[in-house]
């Protein structure tokens, strides 16, 4: 079929195989055009629970062909059919996995739900099947909604403030008009639902489970993504139901760094940049911030998108090297007060925060292309499904049904795999 982009409003509802596999080509040429990881301390073997769109495949590829890490995939993603496509993690996924056998590294997938015990399970046989143990955990899940796999409730989170309603300006990228919004207070039980699907539990579960399974290396390192952002928009995110759940995930990380710690492993949080994502495409306000910001990181030679800043999260901060260990062989990088890695450090300077906040002022419907990067914007959320790359030819036909070989399929009926699955030499 000829796939062209269905839009609903901003978000693209499928997805081009070819496109996507392209994206996932150039983030690798990213990472393979700088030093590799080799020290002793690198990572060998990678877990991802959500590496299949985002931070969590962009720290998949960095791992992989940054550091020849055998790296294992965790998502729930639904393959393309003769009449309709695949997700764009789907198409992700199979393009990863095959760049990866070309390279003649270890690539697998668990299909599942991660927020359920039974992906869990069978993630910690397939590790302990094919790699015997993991020593990096990276948890990068981002979801509307959460079943706790123990009470069968579904939590469903909520976009909103703590305490008092907060009016801020929009940008919808569907019309590209600047415009006002009001946030409403969320009640107390929408709060605590945000925390249940978004917080720090499903983190907690999967590591419990893992070292009860004995597939944790005694050295692991586990880390979860947070965000900060804006001061003066914090109400929408940071002092909204979303920064409470984002504390809540850091104090998990600061609890399972404790323990973690009396084994020689670490736990730790990074503090990520805004990036255009389906997941802040809903905020509106965000979504008018992530515009200016781009255009300002642009303009100081600033801008870093997913892999840029995965690459940097293994480099600089969690893998920097033997000579950067302090004298007691203490692998604890440099963090906040709060215990997180801060690779919002660029996104936070003074000097870009204020002109940030000066555009964000003058912002509207007519400025907007002069103080922001709308157009980037609306690109990179194309380029998210595959749409809008420079070398795809859009007008040919392309079969939407790729194939990912040899996933671990988790139902509510078992699991299969599609071949014995083999320790990697």
């Amino acid at each position: 079929m000829i796939i062209t982009p269905m839009l609903r409003g901003s978000l693209c509802a499928n997805a081009h195989p070819d496109g996507c596999a392209e994206r996932v080509r150039s983030q690798i040429r990213y990472v393979r055009d700088r030093p590799p990881l080799t020290g002793a301390d690198r990572p060998r073997n990678v877990l991802v629970i959500g590496g299949s769109a985002g931070l969590g495949l962009a720290t998949r590829i960095a791992a992989g062909f940054g550091s020849g890490s055998a790296t294992l995939n965790v998502c729930q993603e639904s393959p393309g059919t003769a009449r309709r496509t695949g997700t764009a993690g789907w198409y992700n996924t199979v393009a990863v996995e095959a760049e990866l056998a070309r390279a003649g590294l270890y690539g697998r997938t668990v299909l599942g739900d991660a927020f359920g015990d039974a992906a869990k399970e069978h993630t910690a046989q397939t590790v302990r099947d094919d790699l015997g143990q993991v020593d990096l955990v990276v948890y990068s899940l981002a979801a509307p909604r959460r079943t706790d796999p123990v009470t069968g409730r579904t939590y469903r989170s909520a976009l909103k403030t703590v305490g008092d309603p907060f009016t801020a300006k929009t940008y919808d990228p569907a019309s590209g008009e600047v415009g006002w919004a009001t946030v409403e207070p969320a009640t107390e039980q929408e709060m605590a639902d945000t925390v249940s699907v978004m917080g720090g539990d499903d983190w907690r579960r999967w590591i419990d489970a893992l070292d009860a399974a004995g597939v944790l290396a005694p050295d692991v390192t586990t880390v979860a993504f947070s965000y900060v952002g804006n001061a003066r928009l914090a109400p929408t995110y940071r002092g909204g139901t979303l920064g409470l759940a984002k504390e809540h995930l850091e104090a998990t990380g600061r609890d399972l760094d404790a323990a973690l710690r009396q084994r020689g492993g670490r736990a730790l949080t990074a503090v990520m940049r805004a990036m255009v994502t389906q997941a802040s495409s809903v905020i509106p306000a965000q979504t008018l911030y992530t515009v200016v910001l781009t255009r300002v990181m642009l303009e100081m030679g600033l801008q870093e998108g997913p892999v840029e800043q995965a690459h940097r999260l293994l480099t600089k901060r969690l893998y920097p090297g033997t000579d950067q260990r302090l004298p007691t062989g203490d692998r604890h990088p440099t963090t906040d007060g709060l215990g997180r890695l801060r690779l919002d450090d660029l996104e936070l300077r003074p000097d870009v925060q204020a002109e940030v906040d000066r555009r964000l002022a003058l912002a509207t419907t007519g400025t907007i292309g002069e103080l922001g990067a709308p157009c980037v914007h609306r690109a990179e959320s194309l380029a998210l499904n595959g749409f809008g790359v420079a070398s795809v030819d859009y007008g040919a036909d392309t079969d939407p049904v790729r194939d990912l070989v040899d996933p671990v399929r988790v139902t509510d009926a078992g699991v299969r795999s599609d071949r014995s699955p083999a320790r990697p030499a």
